[in-house]
């Protein structure tokens, strides 16, 4: 029993175990935090009614869900009905599962990884799990049996499908820049530095890549201004119309659950993961208990920031169009992130993949090509008022004459 504790696979378990925990503790809270965030920016009180400063709001709202009468329509096709918000809830929860959270342990003399899997297709298997989740949306809207719901998942699994293709060629900027898709390799190069003191964090090569990668976690998430698939002013509920209980729950808890895995992935291509700058606990070198808690630390608060982010663009950008939404993604992000992942593959060739200058420079000049562009097309204006035609038997009556 002893030498199982001490094998690299009860160290998986018991790291599943750990994250896995809280991570559901940590989606709870997102929702207080949302809330208290909201409050802040609307400049009125958040939550501070249930518990000490709104601690046990979180704890009420899921006592409010398990407790509400979980009703299922007759029209609905239950097997597909109950199936859907496990399936959305199960992909956002195991997406973390190659995510490194701690580098490595000594302990005994031996090295164990603080991962749940150490994955040679680590990346492909991110965004294979990520793909996943447009089948509980799509079946959750066609197995309501209701034309907002049926509305609600067709406009999701557009919407998904759609940014997928930046969002996966943004991934692959990031291992032509490194040459692995294991995510804890990808980590290393990130760890040196410039002249012994500016890190040579992914972010600073390709900055572009970040921003579309941020913009793409929103849209797969189905966080505002991209929440189409829920629009309340035109389709009630989205694909979750018909919903209760706990099963509305999930489908919350799956979204900031995405929302973390989403975070963090982007904090280990483009942030350095575990990595804190000048601080030595932090190196992939330091293999003890204390790094390893430091380390988890780091990253933790790299995540929080940028669900602080997610959170903060909610509350303060308006709900995009739908034609605006698949014109951003069509015309817009595909073409901009095929020229970056065009300028990895030169990089690569000329052996200038790690050269800041270089990568940098062609970000710039991406970003001219891509304002010149857009200042020199013409855009057609449609709706006004004088380019209508006059309905049918109003000239006859004077009136629009």
């Amino acid at each position: 029993m002893g030498a199982w504790f001490e094998s690299q696979f009860a160290v998986s378990v018991i790291t599943a175990a750990v994250v896995l925990g809280v991570m559901q503790l940590a989606v709870a809270y997102c929702i207080y935090f949302e809330r208290k965030i909201a409050g802040w920016i609307q400049d009125r009180y958040g939550p501070n009614r249930v518990g000490p400063r709104g601690l046990l709001q979180p704890i009420a709202d899921g006592l409010k869900f398990i407790l509400k009468e979980d009703v299922i329509p007759q029209h609905v096709d239950k097997v597909l009905f109950v199936a859907a918000p496990a399936i959305i809830f199960l992909v956002a929860s195991i997406g973390f599962a190659v995510i490194p959270w701690g580098g490595r342990l000594e302990w005994n003399g031996r090295l164990y990884d603080i991962q749940v899997a150490k994955l040679d297709i680590g990346v492909l298997y991110v965004l294979g799990v990520a793909s996943l989740g447009v089948y509980g949306v799509v079946i959750g809207g066609w197995a309501s049996n209701n034309k907002y719901s049926f509305y609600g998942g067709i406009r999701a699994t557009a919407q998904m499908l759609s940014y997928e293709i930046p969002l996966g060629v943004c991934v692959l900027i990031v291992v032509t820049m490194t040459g692995t898709l294991r995510l804890e390799e990808i980590v290393l190069p990130q760890t040196e530095y410039w002249h012994g003191v500016i890190p040579k964090w992914n972010v600073f090569f390709h900055p572009l890549a970040f921003v579309i990668l941020f913009v793409c976690a929103l849209a797969e998430a189905n966080r505002a201004p991209f929440d189409l698939a829920e629009a309340e002013q035109e389709l009630v509920g989205g694909y979750h119309t018909e919903y209760s209980a706990l099963k509305f729950g999930m489908f919350f808890l799956a979204e900031y659950a995405h929302m973390i895995t989403s975070s963090a992935l982007i904090a280990v291509l483009f942030f350095g993961g575990y990595h804190f700058p000048w601080w030595s606990l932090t190196d992939p070198a330091a293999t003890s208990l204390a790094a390893v808690l430091a380390k988890a630390a780091v990253l933790s608060a790299k995540v929080a920031f940028s669900i602080f982010l997610m959170m903060w663009i909610r509350w303060t950008l308006p709900r995009f169009r739908f034609d605006q939404l698949m014109r951003l993604a069509w015309k817009g992000l595909i073409p901009v992130t095929l020229a970056l992942f065009v300028l990895a593959v030169g990089l690569l060739y000329f052996g200038h993949q790690r050269s800041w200058v270089w990568a940098f420079g062609g970000n710039v000049v991406v970003v001219a090509a891509m304002l010149a562009y857009a200042g020199l097309r013409r855009v057609p204006v449609t709706g006004r008022q004088s380019d209508l035609p006059p309905v049918a038997g109003t000239a006859a009556a004077g009136i629009g004459g």
